[in-house]
């Protein structure tokens, strides 16, 4: 078994994948190329028809790719631009997501929805693929470094599973505190961004069993999923730790605002709200009573599914670090609009606790905690 595959269409990328493998033997790995071509021949194929290809050679390739992880591959690369570059990350999506892998692109996609449940690496090739010249060659020989180093590294095959905290720069207090207290206790903890992304990381670790409780610190992706903002399709983020039996404590974090893009871009209808910059790239928007009840009742309809322990912890001093004494969305009877229709909504089984701290002070990281450990006991 070769340490390293290298997936590309040899039909229009053969030279490019010939270099990269002698870079990487170079490196001192040996190299198995997998062939993607498509098999068109120089022929223009009817959209149809060149997708069902694609789905033919990826799927046919995705076998083969599992069987040699299975066998002790210790890598994988691939050379793509639009088709191929498609098909390799839905290949390298199948795989382990801590199998080392590599794509060298042309970036002719937005990366984040096929990065966010995946652990592979880009490498811009800032030029398209057109046979070998001075720069492809540095990319590639960069890129054959990359591997090498990435295969030196044992994949981690005893780690203990561990608790995932969901966060935001919103919250990031909460989870800081929340997570010195969790490893002084003796736990793994793995924290997840709520950015509409992170959330399909957690639920891809917890469907590989690398889980075994949640604290849904910032259950914020269900505004991006119910009202707005940018996210990758996750259907399961609210509904994985009830089909697994995992205990959860929640909290309202972040469910206070709608995370969208630069102040310029927002429609007037959001610019009419209490809003502030999070940061050049991110404005946040401050929701209405109407959809934090909305946001209460489909969290508690997902709750209500679980069979093991859940507590809901509702934070009256302040859902964000912009919901406090001063801050740009301050705003407390909203943080009571949540709590009586998450009520209202829940069933009796939810522990639910108010506590009159801000989410961000040492007495919520505390109080989660004390829960997490209940719910072992």
């Amino acid at each position: 078994m070769a340490d390293i595959l290298l997936l590309a269409t040899l039909d229009t990328k053969r030279s490019e994948a010939a270099y990269l493998a002698e870079a990487i033997e170079l490196q001192g790995r040996s190299v198995e190329i997998i062939d993607l071509s498509l098999g068109a021949g120089g022929e223009v194929w009817p959209g149809p028809r060149k997708l069902a290809r694609m789905a033919e050679v990826a799927e046919a390739a995705t076998a083969k790719v599992a069987e040699a992880v299975g066998q002790g591959a210790l890598a994988a690369i691939g050379l793509g631009g639009g088709s191929g570059g498609e098909m390799i990350l839905r290949i390298m999506e199948a795989q382990p997501i801590d199998f080392p892998q590599v794509l060298i692109t042309t970036l002719p996609f937005d990366p984040r929805p096929a990065l966010a449940r995946t652990g592979i690496v880009l490498v811009p090739t800032l030029i398209d693929f057109a046979g070998l010249n001075a720069a492809m060659r540095l990319v590639l020989d960069r890129a054959g470094a990359i591997i090498a180093g990435l295969a030196s590294v044992p994949r981690d095959q005893s780690s203990r599973p561990s608790i995932a905290i969901s966060v935001l720069g919103a919250t990031q207090g909460a989870a800081d505190a929340l997570n010195a207290g969790l490893r002084a206790a003796g736990a793994e903890t793995a924290m997840f961004h709520a950015n509409g992304y992170g959330g399909a990381a957690l639920v891809r670790f917890a469907r590989e069993g690398r889980l075994n409780a949640l604290v849904d610190l910032t259950p914020h992706e269900l505004t991006r999923i119910h009202l707005a903002g940018a996210h990758v399709p996750m259907p399961d983020r609210f509904a994985v730790a009830a089909e697994l039996d995992l205990p959860q404590v929640v909290l309202p974090g972040g469910l206070n605002f709608v995370g969208l893009g630069t102040l310029e871009s927002l429609p007037e209808i959001y610019r009419q709200r209490q809003h502030y910059a999070h940061s050049g790239f991110f404005t946040h928007v401050k929701v209405t009573e109407a959809e934090m009840a909305s946001l209460a009742r489909l969290l508690a309809g997902n709750l209500n599914l679980c069979r093991a322990p859940v507590t809901m912890i509702v934070p009256m001093g302040g859902f964000s670090h912009q919901d406090c004494s001063g801050g740009s969305i301050e705003d407390e009877p909203l943080r009571r609009v949540f709590l009586e229709a998450f009520r209202a909504a829940a069933n009796p089984a939810i522990r639910i606790e108010t506590l009159d701290a801000h989410i961000n002070q040492s007495e919520t990281a505390a109080r989660i905690v004390a829960a997490l450990q209940a719910s072992f006991a």
